[in-house]
């Protein structure tokens, strides 16, 4: 059997047992010209606008 050959400091154990290094929930901004959320610094996919600019033409 697997045995550890010296004992594990607090400061080890408790840097594994930490909640540093999950993935949190991405964040979302409201689109400036429809409102609806959006992922930050990414063109929104309902209205096609980025920064008050039409990057993509979308029919309505």
């Amino acid at each position: 059997m697997a045995v550890p050959k010296r004992k594990v400091s607090k400061a080890r154990r408790d840097k594994r047992r930490s909640q540093v290094w999950k993935l949190s929930a991405p964040s979302f901004s409201r689109c400036n010209n429809c409102g609806e959320l959006k992922v930050p610094h990414r063109i929104c996919g309902i209205c096609g606008y980025y920064k008050g600019k039409e990057i993509i033409a979308k029919e309505a």
